[in-house]
């Protein structure tokens, strides 16, 4: 049998369960559950427990950090299923070059876009104030 694991409680140093393998990223057993009823990740069974390989916890971490970053499930498995086809990576590495930069861009743009909003909602803010002022209102504008 493999050497125990530093993580608490985890099952080997090559596997884990759901609720080992939730536990060491931050997520709940719901989530892991999730991500395998949507084919992202395919844990062994032992009866009726999951049993999830190292494999498994790398295409976690993967799919959680694709989350974060605003990637789609649908772009995350896209991703994830090209690493099985090409052992070489090429393929995985350009879509995710590729991936990277629409999102970059589109994050940009709404950098901008929220930016320019916070602009104009500054010059309404104050053109209001004035107005205020200017009827004489002395009650103090909430916020």
């Amino acid at each position: 049998m493999a050497a125990k694991r530093s993580v608490p409680g985890a099952l080997t140093d090559t596997f884990f369960t759901v609720t080992e393998l939730a536990r060491d990223l931050s997520v709940t057993a719901r989530t892991i559950r999730f991500y395998e009823d949507k084919g992202l990740i395919a844990p062994r069974r032992a009866g009726n427990i999951r049993i999830y390989t190292k494999r498994d916890r790398a295409r976690m971490v993967l799919i959680l950090r694709g989350k974060r970053l605003g990637f789609s499930l649908r772009e995350i498995k896209e991703y994830l299923d090209l690493y099985d086809i090409d052992p070489s990576q090429t393929e995985q590495i350009r879509l995710l070059v590729g991936k990277v930069r629409a999102r970059l861009a589109m994050l940009e743009e709404q950098r901008v876009a929220l930016e320019e909003s916070i602009i104009e909602l500054k010059e309404i803010e104050a053109q209001t104030v004035a107005a205020l002022e200017n009827k004489g209102s002395t009650k103090k504008v909430a916020g």
